[in-house]
């Protein structure tokens, strides 16, 4: 809908980034993806359900900010996040499955936003300095998913977050 040309370039991306992991993910063997690197550290299906939780948060941010007429304070617990959800008691088959169907969620409503909504505003924490424009949060959302693409299949980016 919006003829900005940053937001285009989140939004290829993205369906890059859905497209190549999709298939990446699913070589990987049930047991290296349930396998824990430390007691105290997320395995491979915790850090992709931590990336569906992430696309739930983001989708809602995505949404409610263009319609709210004060910026929303959507804040996203983590760690409480990917407990309560179980993720390491389903299938991978399964949260593979769940990211690509949420991330092209967010692709569709990324490409029916309009342009004028691309500086509206979420608040994504506890303070002022939480407070980004969506087509920031796009681009950020993108960023973050490099990261814990990188957790889940080593050296696939060459990236600092944050």
């Amino acid at each position: 809908m919006g003829s900005d040309p940053i937001m285009k370039t989140t939004i290829n991306e993205l369906q890059a980034l859905v497209s190549t992991f999709t298939d990446r993910f699913d070589a990987i063997p049930e047991a290296d993806f349930a396998s824990r690197p430390a007691p105290d550290k997320w395995s491979k299906k915790e850090v992709l359900g931590h990336l569906i939780d992430s696309a739930q948060n983001n989708l809602r941010r995505f949404i409610c900010s263009q319609y709210e007429e004060a910026p929303p304070h959507i804040v996203y617990e983590q760690d409480f996040w990917v407990t309560a959800n179980g993720y390491q008691n389903e299938t991978s088959k399964d949260l593979i499955a769940l990211w690509v169907l949420i991330n092209h969620r967010i692709l569709s409503v990324l490409d029916n936003m309009p342009a004028k909504a691309h500086s509206k505003t979420c608040n994504t924490g506890r303070n002022e300095s939480s407070l980004h424009t969506l087509d920031w949060l796009a681009a950020d959302y993108v960023k973050h998913m490099k990261h814990h693409l990188n957790q889940i299949i080593p050296a696939s980016f060459n990236i600092t977050y944050p």
